[in-house]
């Protein structure tokens, strides 16, 4: 563990976070039928964005697999080494962008106006409670070598 920091301050895993959108998205479309609204080839666009934020974040995974780092979001301390190639070249988080992408396209299925509502509410919550945290271990373990990453690569896109 990296001196000065004792933990993240996120306690829910980003996979299960995604779950409670995705949960919170359909909740809210079903109390708010009134937002409903028609959308012709919702099911083709929500299958691209879906499959589009598997990809992002299933080539985020082998990125950091192939570099034998942790994929452990719970445990950015047990990283072996900063990983700046690959996908890491676009976007510093791309598994989160994954799943922000595949909510998306949860909520273009669900289409109802209130559920991509959530969208900035997953996105500010994991950039507080879990990218932040993650940033300053990476910055504590890594130094100058990730100040530079951090201002050469954006965090989302």
């Amino acid at each position: 563990m990296i001196a000065g920091d004792r933990t993240l301050e996120l306690r829910i895993p980003p996979l299960l976070l995604v779950a409670l959108c995705a949960a919170a998205m359909f909740g809210c479309a079903r109390l708010l039928p009134s937002l409903d609204f028609a959308l012709p080839g919702r099911l083709a666009g929500a299958v691209v964005l879906a499959g589009a934020g598997i990809g992002i974040a299933t080539a985020g995974v082998a990125t950091f697999r192939r570099h034998g780092t942790t994929v452990n979001p719970l445990t950015p301390d047990a990283t072996a080494m900063l990983v700046s190639g690959g996908i890491y070249r676009v976007s510093r988080n791309p598994m989160y962008l994954g799943m922000l992408v595949l909510l998306a396209g949860w909520a273009l299925w669900l289409a109802n106006a209130a559920a991509p509502l959530l969208l900035p509410l997953f996105v500010a919550y994991l950039n507080r409670f879990q990218i932040a945290p993650e940033e300053r271990l990476l910055l504590a373990r890594f130094g100058p070598q990730f100040a530079h990453y951090m201002a050469t690569v954006r965090r989302w896109l």
